[in-house]
């Protein structure tokens, strides 16, 4: 007994069709029944196309289904890509490492096989082992200010404290470092935090304490922030996307803009365009903007636009495995073939002959796919609302309707082929409410978008979180872009 799946279906649902177009042929179909033949057939075809597309289970691999979502095995199976880049290491160390190099050489005075003595024998060469250790060590430092009394006038005079001591007791910027280290980049929650701090250090801080640390380091990036953002603007390309956050126990958006290297997020309310608007930069940008099809990105007008083509792919293979669409196959295999292109040409663009070549076969290949879709029933009289169509019904009309930018990568250098470069940006947003939670305020919320671009930042450019923070802490952050990326733009220029 043959099985119930789709190839079953599809072979079934064929041979009644050719079964109706022969009886037709040789007159054995009323008016009526043909009538009645020619609105079924296309709805049973529309039903069984939506039928295997949600009988068709969605993973990251055909979806944006993030892998948190996945099941055990098919997260592990995802993360076990072979020929995956490891991370880029920091190139620089805290400024207060204290590293100590003991050196050792072991003289051999003795042979080991008869006994001989070895002790004024030159050695032939030196075998060398290294170990690395840590040991925590706490810098107490104690200032005494002499207070004198002038024997001409009585007044008393005491002598300056340093700068960094305004205080009977302080932590140095090293210590505050390491906690908004904690605290931000590696994710830890407070009580956690101050456990760590406790066990390394001895020192006892209050959770307060640590807040105030957060809130004195926005504080002070906040004229980084606007020159950062003043880079992005002048920017030929630009990466878009956006994550939801939970804060005080409501949803909200963490958006990012980054250039590859430049990243700014913003803690939002809402998610469209209320938020853009509200961020204020997307309205002002006028290169291009690579995203994924979201509608209020794509209300802008002033800038060109780029969608990516990673999502797209994935919806592709969707299709290709719940319908077996000839049509989506060959445009998967046309993407990643145009990807490979791109990136194997020098000038990592293609000719023009390319160019329209590609878009020639872009074209054929979604006009082939009209046909193969199955028919989308007329809207009838008194319907409102737009109309139910399939997931590859959209995923097709999508394909159609911004086909210049989704092929923008093949001719323009700045754009590329997805957008990674977003996604990644706040992929460890999701890590941090999964360890610590939700932010108890929007104020923290918007500390931690404001810190965790800056920090992001700083790591492309091979700095260490421990000397970045340390460096905004000092007031040094703008000075810091201004030395890798030049003055401020203005928007006039």
């Amino acid at each position: 007994m043959p099985t119930v799946n789709d190839q079953y279906l599809r072979e079934e649902l064929q041979a009644a069709k050719e079964q109706i177009e022969d009886l037709r042929k040789s007159g054995k179909v009323s008016p009526e029944a043909d009538a009645v033949f020619r609105v079924l057939m296309p709805l049973l075809t529309l039903l069984l196309a939506v039928l295997l597309e949600k009988t068709t289970r969605k993973t990251s691999r055909n979806s944006s289904l993030p892998p948190s979502q996945m099941d055990a095995e098919d997260a592990t199976a995802q993360r076990a890509k072979p020929g995956r880049k490891p991370a880029k290491p920091n190139e620089l160390t805290s400024p207060n490492l204290q590293k100590v190099t003991l050196e050792e050489t072991l003289t051999v005075e003795a042979c080991d096989s008869c006994g001989g003595d070895l002790s004024a024998v030159a050695a032939l060469h030196r075998e060398r082992r290294i170990l690395y250790d840590i040991v925590f060590q706490v810098i107490e430092q104690r200032v005494e200010a002499e207070v004198k009394q002038c024997p001409d006038c009585q007044a008393r005079s005491k002598a300056a404290f340093p700068a960094n001591m305004p205080g009977p007791v302080q932590y140095g910027s090293g210590l505050q470092a390491f906690i908004i280290n904690l605290l931000v980049a590696h994710m830890l929650s407070l009580r956690r935090t101050v456990e760590l701090v406790k066990a390394v250090s001895g020192l006892r801080l209050s959770e307060a304490t640590c807040l105030g640390y957060i809130r004195r380091l926005h504080e002070s990036l906040q004229a980084w922030e606007a020159a950062a953002s003043a880079h992005l603007l002048a920017s030929p390309a630009l990466h878009a996307d956006e994550t939801g956050l939970r804060v005080d126990g409501k949803n909200h958006w963490l958006h990012i803009l980054t250039d590859g290297s430049l990243t700014v997020k913003f803690l939002h309310r809402r998610r469209g365009k209320a938020a853009i608007e509200a961020i204020g930069l997307i309205p002002r940008f006028r290169g291009t903007l690579v995203h994924d099809c979201w509608a209020s990105y794509l209300s802008y007008e002033q800038c060109t636009h780029a969608l990516c083509n990673a999502h797209l792919v994935r919806e592709l293979t969707f299709v290709v495995e719940s319908n077996k669409y000839r049509w989506a196959r060959l445009l998967k295999a046309l993407l990643q073939e145009a990807c490979h292109k791109v990136n194997r040409s020098q000038a990592k663009v293609l000719s023009a002959a390319a160019c329209k070549a590609l878009r020639k076969r872009y074209r054929t290949i979604l006009t082939q796919g009209a046909k193969e879709l199955p028919a989308i029933p007329p809207r009838t009289k008194g319907q409102r609302g737009r109309l139910a169509k399939s997931d590859a019904h959209n995923l097709h009309e999508r394909l159609a309707k911004h086909e210049a930018s989704v092929l923008r990568f093949l001719h323009d250098p700045k754009v590329s082929f997805t957008n990674n470069a977003g996604e990644r940006g706040l992929r460890m947003a999701k890590v941090k409410i999964k360890v610590s939670g939700c932010f108890r305020t929007q104020a923290y919320g918007e500390a931690y978008a404001r810190i965790s671009s800056y920090l992001q930042s700083m790591a492309a450019l091979g700095y260490n979180p421990l000397v970045a923070i340390q460096i905004a802490l000092a007031g040094h952050a703008v000075d810091t872009l201004t030395q890798h990326y030049g003055p401020t733009p203005t928007e006039d220029a």
